[in-house]
């Protein structure tokens, strides 16, 4: 099904509803409809082969989107914050593109001869007041074709890029949403990247369901929390950092947003402490952590609003763990913990995580399917609780292997956590001549604390054994993080290079 058709249900049955707004636009779902088969027409009459957009937040980013696709032709939203020599070798990968951007992105831009510069307000404005009154629809079943193109982080190495097919994209949508489900008071509020997976799956379920979106076009806590009040935000998707900046804005102003009903949150690790004090400090909230991959199409597991109320309330250490945990998987996928010889792992073994179902891409442009018997490996390391729950450790490729003996930076990160001293950690491999790697830990200590470096190993030498006791203990003001949350792992290895005082 190409998801263009998810649109038309939606424009027919509430086609007054208001679908999108920025700060400049807004757009009801019947306009949107009618605004991306004008744009689509226009792509397909081109004859480009796909369309990029270069830009924040803003209603262009759905009318792109299912434009593209009524084009049938690939979306690909590329990462504005790039440096330009990046910027550039990612659209140089792009034969034939439409570049929707600004004036700036259009200079960082100039000289390449791939692309067709295409500003975001002549482009709004060709869509909403089309030359002619010539429209598409795609009736063609284009269900095995690519609907969106996006880059990975690309930490080592030129990024690769996913190819998430129509078929994916609906199944996920179709298997975690009903149609107009929505009430007509509903709005989200959307502050995470375009480019991110988190953004398209966004777009896709909150217009399955019908529900109002707001864009806002860069996360500012101050920002967020006033658009949230304004628009009477039911539901937004934020990072842990986004998360403790709101709640530090909420408690200055003495506010609550009691219109606001659910949070979910991901891309990176939540500490317990801090869920644990949003919990506390908006009840009326419902929490969702989502777990997922661009390579899944988004979420592949879910800790709902109810795993987190019965696990802040249990007395039993084993279900109020699972407040740290990413929760069960999402109806009609399959997940496998799988060991170093590929079995599936008993309960409460670490292993990686595979996953199967019709919503899993795993294709890379020019590398083929990833898939094994329709099984994907996403190099993330992890274990399951007897329930089923999902507890990740990171990424396979961040193990430290310390003579011979693999070992995970999550379960040494969650150790010194449990440090009132430690307010945030990572856990890297430093290199040894004598045990090839060893653990190394980089902190930042909680406002008013000095915490002692022997009493933090000896926690961890009591909790887990020897071998996970750091070489070292560095203390920095922050930790690098990614825009949408994302340990870089990497940049903390090269604070290891740096000289200290």
């Amino acid at each position: 099904m190409n998801i263009s058709v998810l649109l038309s249900i939606v424009a027919e049955t509430v086609p007054d509803r208001v679908a999108v707004r920025d700060v400049n636009t807004q757009l009801r779902y019947g306009q949107l409809n009618r605004a991306s088969s004008a744009l689509g027409a226009q792509l397909k009459a081109s004859g480009f082969e796909n369309v990029s957009m270069i830009d924040t937040n803003s209603a262009a980013f759905p009318l792109l989107f299912f434009a593209a696709a009524k084009a049938g032709i690939p979306f690909v939203p590329l990462n504005y914050r790039l440096a330009d020599e990046q910027l550039r070798r990612q659209v140089e990968r792009l034969d034939n593109t439409l570049v929707v951007t600004d004036p700036v992105g259009a200079a960082r831009l100039a000289g390449l001869t791939n692309a067709t510069i295409r500003l975001r307000s002549e482009l709004l404005k060709s869509a909403l007041e089309p030359a002619t009154d010539v429209v598409v629809d795609s009736d063609d079943d284009q269900s095995g074709t690519a609907a969106a193109w996006l880059f990975t982080s690309g930490t080592t190495g030129e990024p690769k890029i996913v190819v998430l097919k129509h078929d994916s994209l609906a199944s996920y949508v179709l298997g975690t949403v009903d149609a107009v489900s929505a009430s007509e008071a509903e709005a989200v509020l959307v502050s995470v990247p375009p480019y991110h997976i988190a953004g398209m799956a966004s777009v896709l379920t909150s217009m399955f369901a019908g529900r109002k979106m707001v864009y806002l076009e860069s996360f500012d806590a101050d920002t967020w929390v006033d658009a949230a009040a304004c628009d009477g935000v039911t539901q937004a998707m934020v990072v842990p950092t986004m998360l403790q900046r709101i709640l530090s804005v909420l408690a200055q102003r003495g506010e609550a947003l009691p219109q606001l009903r659910n949070l979910s949150y991901g891309g990176g690790r939540m500490p317990i402490e801090l869920i644990e004090a949003a919990m506390a400090q908006i009840p009326h909230v419902g929490f969702t952590n989502a777990y997922g991959l661009t390579e899944t199409s988004s979420t592949i597991t879910l800790l709902g609003p109810d795993d987190h109320r019965a696990a802040l309330a249990s007395s039993d250490p084993a279900v109020r763990a699972r407040l740290g945990s990413v929760g069960r998987p999402i109806p009609g996928l399959e997940l496998e913990v799988r060991d170093a010889e590929g079995a599936p792992a008993g309960t409460r073994v670490q292993g990686e995580i595979w996953v199967r179902g019709p919503q899993i891409s795993g294709e890379y442009k020019g590398k083929g399917s990833q898939l094994q018997d329709g099984w994907f490996c996403t190099r993330d390391e992890g274990w399951l609780d007897e329930e089923g729950y999902l507890f990740l450790l990171g990424r396979v490729d961040d193990v430290i292997v310390r003579g011979g003996e693999n070992i995970s930076p999550g379960e040494i990160e969650d150790v010194l956590r449990t440090d009132p001293g430690v307010a945030d950690v990572a856990v890297v491999a430093d290199p040894d001549d004598t045990w090839g790697e060893v653990p190394v830990a980089v902190i930042v200590t909680a406002e008013g604390a000095t915490p002692d470096h022997e009493a933090l190993k000896t926690l961890v030498r009591s909790k887990l054994r020897s071998s996970r006791v750091p070489a070292r203990i560095i203390e920095v003001d922050q930790l690098p993080y990614s825009e949408i949350g994302k340990l870089l792992r990497i940049s903390v290895r090269e604070l290891l290079r740096e000289p200290t005082s």
